[in-house]
């Protein structure tokens, strides 16, 4: 098949999940054009059937603003009609499922075939509460996508009940290469960042505010006066310069290490000991799979879909939004047992491996490839 993936190319979930998928499908023979304003970080590097198609938005003297999502529209109506392609696989549906109708029916003479495969990420959601006037941009979008997915059964649930949407949702989860993140702290470095052979936490996100970093910082603060602990807190955003002012505050600055974003996060994430997410709100949690693909077992907040991902007690714990102390005490209770923290290192790695690698999860999209490319036009 010939697919095209559009989406966000920053440090995130869903840019994560679109070029890991891409890669995955490159590998099955698919022929992949991944179309962004950047190259996704990603995927860095030449591969064979992967292309990349950056959208170039112009300066219009009557406009005021680039009009981005135009652009977007008249690159994937260039790549669809110069290559033929199949689907329109596109993650998040403000702009990217918007602009995807727009294409489809600017090519429907010339490429009248094409399918539009939506994935919900969690963001098309959170986005129309604090912007009620995308509610029926977004709507739109989900309803003329020939084939909608979430990222779990959490957010299928909540995008059925806020958009009011009765069409079939499908549950695809997001996957992780246990190839490439895999528990070998010797390729860290731990003695770097633990020189005294500390505990070693860490917490990788944007850094904005539902990511909740500061809460990191005050739940690594309660572990470190009970054990010697070190934290690599790995990401950037606006919620940095607070959680560098609490760390000082609360006297932990020197075991607090600040590494700003890193592209090949599954070089640092095997150094864990516990990885700490203590969000507001996620929809999945892909980082913290990351992490217990590594082997590193996870204490994060009961919201959202991280109870589909975590399984407390057996590869980590769960904690109320805002309730760093039970993330500290947890941590500690973890940490001073090395038989229990061994046993959910294995039990996470197990986890990552066996329900969310890609040989599980990447033929469900290709079925659900193949199952729009059947059905006429809509």
């Amino acid at each position: 098949m010939r697919i095209g993936i559009a989406c966000y190319p920053t440090h995130g979930g869903s840019g994560v999940v679109a070029s890991e998928l891409g890669l995955e499908l490159i590998k099955r023979g698919h022929e992949v054009h991944v179309i962004s304003y950047a190259l996704p970080f990603r995927l860095q590097g030449f591969y064979e059937n992967l292309y990349y198609h950056e959208i170039d938005v112009g300066n219009y003297p009557l406009f005021k603003y680039p009009p981005f999502t135009l652009a977007a529209a008249c690159k994937m109506i260039e790549i669809a009609d110069a290559k033929g392609l199949d689907v329109l696989h596109v993650h998040y549906a403000v702009p990217w499922a918007v602009c995807a109708h727009l294409a489809r029916e600017v090519v429907a003479e010339s490429c009248g075939k094409l399918k539009i495969v939506t994935t919900l990420h969690g963001t098309d959601i959170t986005l129309v509460g604090a912007e009620p006037s995308f509610f029926k941009m977004t709507k739109f979008g989900i309803e003329r996508s020939d084939a909608v997915t979430a990222v779990s059964n959490y957010l299928a649930g909540e995008t059925k009940k806020t958009f009011g949407v009765n069409r079939q949702i499908d549950i695809v989860y997001n996957s992780v290469d246990h190839r490439r993140f895999v528990p070998t702290p010797a390729r860290c470095c731990r003695k770097h960042f633990a020189p005294h052979g500390e505990k070693l936490l860490i917490h990788v996100s944007n850094f904005r505010p539902v990511k909740n970093v500061q809460d990191v910082v005050r739940a690594f603060a309660l572990v470190r006066k009970q054990l010697p602990a070190r934290l690599l807190m790995i990401g950037d955003g606006p919620e940095q310069p607070g959680a560098r002012a609490l760390a000082q505050e609360l006297g932990v600055e020197r075991d607090v290490l600040f590494l700003g974003n890193q592209d090949a996060v599954e070089d640092l994430l095997p150094c864990g000991d516990l990885f700490l997410l203590p969000s507001k709100y996620e929809s999945f949690g892909l980082a913290a799979l990351e992490a217990m693909s590594c082997g590193v077992p996870v204490i994060a907040t009961e919201i959202g879909g991280l109870g589909e991902v975590v399984t407390p007690g057996e590869d980590g714990w769960l904690c109320h939004v805002g309730d760093y102390e039970c993330m500290a005490d947890r941590a500690v209770h973890v940490l001073r047992d090395e038989k229990k923290l061994a046993e959910m290192r294995l039990a996470a790695r197990h986890k990552a491996d066996t329900k969310f690698s890609p040989d599980i999860i990447v033929p469900q999209y290709e079925n659900i490839y193949r199952r729009v490319m059947e059905v006429g036009p809509i």
